[in-house]
């Protein structure tokens, strides 16, 4: 068996001997051959969102050696309009790219709870239909993000951007659509940032303020060619009409950057940021930690930083292959509950000593000041989980949902993965649910690794967590991936199952002080993220070694 994931269009073939399973696929999934699935395709309850591209396949973005997955879907998110929970809006990637980004965002909006969906593209790169005054401009874009202010008004962001990060003639934006209508019609995107070659913006996210409708909060990370990558933010305070400039507002200093800048709101009014910091970007010990800081003014100032815990992650492989799958390692989701609660969930392997990734939860009781310590929540400790979601209901129960490889076989053919969900009133005992698979993530598409995104998307309808979430069809090649969410059911994801875990502490030194060998693993997962998410990093690492800026 001959399994090729390079990319730059070389042919990759599967085998699956158990099942006489043969699928075969050239030119990065845009032809295929594929026999009869071995495993079955997702059905009810789960609701298939995305239908098929809308995107031309010659639209543009490519560039030399890029391959590009024709109709495969990454990268969910989705919100509820609290004017109307019934009303649902989900955005994702459509089309992937092998080296960063996707054809354009596709939105898909349901006023059912998500039993039916509309789909539209959204002019937010050539793809989508832009004109060089709205979006026109950008041969890809990525990253996408949705949220609701209490008005039912929905913002959309994007990163949108074309040719190589920091080089000659590349650009790279953040911009914002808006939405009065449920995600029927948006707006023409607003521009809240365009950088030349001298920056690239990325990991954006978008939130409104929970209580009032007037503000909305726009954050990410921009890494510039001085080596710095500061959290920089926007905000608008009249409902979208205007962004104000963006700045940074914390900048941990050069060979130093954030990523996965994500901001949520708070009953007091206290808005709170949540990033990874990793130092020593340019060194051969890259270290990370997520950190918070705090607003009680709208974003006009923030505080010094609080950390919530080091982050020990050392991402995913095929356990049989060795094949890279990337993930949401290094990259922590947080929501608020109610008061003063914030919980934040990421990949971690401290409780196996560096050994594989788990899903490691910490909280806080007082609006992020001070964090409890890390534990483990996922059931099965002995095989990977990855790329955790987050949600808090009003009465304080945590949801989390993650994908892991427990019913993965020995067979080297194809790699059985699952969706889950865990919830708890305490975090200490949780119970857990099966959301969907098993399915091969093996025909996801290559970007750095088997690719469904850095992250998934868990929301909330009334008393209800609703996963939005990609997987592979187990239909071969030709259709690799699709959004998908389950609606609420008659039987809620809530505790209302048995308890079937208890958190896991890991008091031993490698969760505080892990080894060289664990710490080189950190440091290549954090390698390989900075790769992934700019793939002119290693261009660009290799100049600063050269030549280091100056503090």
């Amino acid at each position: 068996m001959i399994k090729d994931r390079k990319t730059g269009g070389r042919c990759g073939y599967l085998m699956a001997f158990a099942l006489s399973l043969s699928l075969t696929a050239c030119g990065g999934g845009s032809s295929s051959t594929a026999a009869t699935p071995t495993l079955p395709p997702p059905g009810p309850p789960l609701v298939r969102v995305s239908g098929p591209s809308p995107y031309g396949v010659n639209c543009g973005g490519a560039m030399q050696g890029s391959v590009n997955y024709e109709d495969a879907e990454v990268e969910p998110y989705m919100a509820v309009n609290p004017a109307n929970p019934s009303n649902l809006v989900g955005i994702w990637q459509q089309d992937r790219w092998s080296d960063g980004g996707a054809h354009g965002l596709v939105i898909g909006h349901s006023l059912d709870n998500g039993k039916s969906w509309a789909e539209q593209p959204i002019n937010l790169s050539v793809c989508g239909g832009g004109s060089s005054a709205n979006g026109g401009d950008y041969a890809r874009a990525s990253d996408p993000w949705v949220t609701f202010s209490p008005n039912g008004v929905a913002y959309v962001i994007s990163i949108s951007f074309s040719g190589n990060a920091i080089a000659a003639g590349s650009l790279s934006s953040v911009l914002v659509s808006r939405s009065a209508d449920g995600g029927a019609t948006w707006s023409n995107p607003a521009t809240l940032i365009l950088d030349g070659a001298n920056a690239f913006n990325d990991k954006e996210t978008i939130t409104a303020d929970p209580n009032d409708p007037n503000y909305v909060y726009a954050v990410w990370d921009r890494l510039d060619n001085t080596g710095r990558g500061p959290a920089y933010f926007s905000r608008t305070s009249d409902g979208g009409q205007t962004w104000q400039a963006p700045a940074p507002i914390y900048d941990p200093g050069v060979n130093n950057q954030t990523i996965s800048n994500e901001i949520v709101g708070l009953a007091s009014g206290t808005i709170v940021d949540v990033f990874e910091e990793i130092d020593g970007t340019s060194s051969n010990s890259a270290t990370a930690a997520i950190k918070v800081i705090r607003s009680s003014d709208h974003g006009a100032t923030w505080s010094l930083p609080v950390t919530v815990a080091q982050d020990l992650s050392i991402g995913t492989r095929d356990p049989n292959t060795g094949t890279t799958v990337r993930t949401g390692a290094s990259l922590p989701q947080m929501a608020a509950g109610p008061g003063g609660k914030l919980v934040v969930v990421w990949q971690d392997a401290r409780f196996s000593g560096g050994q594989r990734d788990g899903i490691a939860l910490s909280q806080s009781g007082d609006g992020g000041q001070t964090w409890s310590v890390p534990v483990q929540i996922n059931s099965v400790s002995s095989v990977p989980a990855f790329t955790p979601s987050v949600a808090v209901l009003a009465d304080g129960t945590i949801g989390v949902s993650y994908f892991d490889f427990r019913n993965n076989t020995s067979d080297p053919g194809m790699l059985v993965t699952d969706y889950w969900f865990t919830s708890s009133s305490d975090g200490v005992h949780w119970s857990e649910q099966h959301i969907s698979g098993p399915f091969d993530l093996d025909l996801a598409p290559y970007a750095d690794g088997l690719f469904l995104g850095d992250y998934q998307s868990l929301a909330i309808i009334g008393q209800a967590f609703v996963p939005f979430f990609v997987q592979t069809n187990n239909q071969g090649t030709a259709n690799r991936t699709d959004s998908y969410v389950l609606p609420p059911q008659p039987v809620p994801l809530t505790l209302t199952r048995r308890v079937t875990h208890v958190a896991a502490v890991n008091t031993g030194t490698q969760s505080v002080n892990p080894g060289a060998a664990f710490r080189q693993q950190i440091h290549q997962n954090l390698m390989h993220l900075l790769r992934s998410e700019n793939p002119g990093w290693d261009r660009i690492r290799a100049s600063r070694q050269q030549h280091p800026s100056p503090p």
